[in-house]
């Protein structure tokens, strides 16, 4: 072995995976109902790490130099909703995270009321300390689990423009969060233009399974991937899915409006496809066949 390639290892383990001679500085941990919390700081980013079985996943951070970035690509990949549905008036988040996309939401349409639903009550204290969230007369958090948010908001005859799904913790989204019955009861939430859309499974079992059960409910939607990101959208609702060419001269106008909060969404059309790439004889989740029992195969 060459003196150039043992300097070449010996900086790759000095770096680490990430490039990062600064280790994560660790400002706060807490063991909630659902999980260990950490907060760490690094390199001028604050991060919500949660610790699960097999991995840590961090699910929010904020670059502390320009606190209006919004800093993952899936994050950003959200707004790509707002090529269905410009000025949303009413909007509900499931997870909430460090509180970027409802806050970011909160600047783009302070007029517009904003529903966020955290089942982790510790989740949301700490996106208050670390992470400068604060609620408003037009942005309200609730805590509960949104399947049972979504029942009573039903009941309650509410509807939302846009609907955000982002219970995924980098390892796993709830089972009951998945299912053909919780997306009727999603579908049937939205305004009859509105639009929904999740932070998803880009690699894994489920995904042929999670695939054919967005189309069983909303037929056609956008399956959104960013190369090099291994991030995966879903973009669905009742209306007919706008063309390639419409979503071009709606990201042009929005261009402008998201560049502060670093979101390119002009790159965004050519990557939102409709092209059915799971396996065609898979069926869908349901309430009886459910992601854990697919596991278990």
């Amino acid at each position: 072995m060459s003196k150039l390639m043992i300097m070449a290892i010996g900086l790759m383990s000095l770096y680490g995976v990430c490039g990062n001679l600064q280790a994560d500085k660790v400002i706060h941990e807490e063991k909630s109902l659902y999980r260990n919390i950490e907060i760490k700081e690094a390199q001028g980013r604050r991060c919500l790490v949660f610790k699960v079985k097999r991995r840590t996943s961090r699910q929010s951070c904020i670059n502390l130099d320009r606190p209006k970035e919004v800093v993952f690509p899936y994050t950003k990949m959200t707004f790509a909703a707002l090529l269905l549905r410009d000025k949303p008036e009413s909007v509900l988040v499931i997870g909430l995270g460090g509180g970027t996309l409802p806050k970011t939401l909160n600047q783009l349409y302070p007029d517009a009321t904003i529903d966020a639903v955290e089942i982790d009550s510790a989740v949301y204290r700490v996106a208050q300390q670390f992470f400068a969230f604060e609620e408003s007369e037009q942005l309200k958090v609730s805590i509960a689990d949104a399947r049972v948010f979504i029942k009573r908001a039903l009941i309650r005859k509410d509807s939302y423009d846009l609907i955000i799904l982002d219970a995924f913790t980098g390892e796993y989204i709830p089972e009951h969060l998945m299912t053909q019955e919780f997306l009727q009861e999603v579908k049937s939430l939205l305004t009859e233009t509105g639009v929904v859309v999740a932070n998803t499974f880009s690699t894994s079992k489920l995904y042929d399974y999670e695939s054919a059960t967005y189309k069983s409910v909303f037929g056609n939607f956008f399956n959104f991937k960013l190369p090099e990101t291994g991030n995966r959208v879903i973009i669905a609702g009742p209306q007919p899915l706008p063309s390639k060419k419409v979503l071009m001269s709606r990201a042009r106008r929005l261009a402008n409006r998201l560049a502060p909060y670093y979101i390119n969404i002009e790159d965004y059309p050519r990557y939102m496809s409709t092209t059915s790439d799971w396996d065609q004889s898979v069926k869908p989740m349901t309430d009886q066949y459910a992601p854990a029992n697919l596991l278990r195969r």
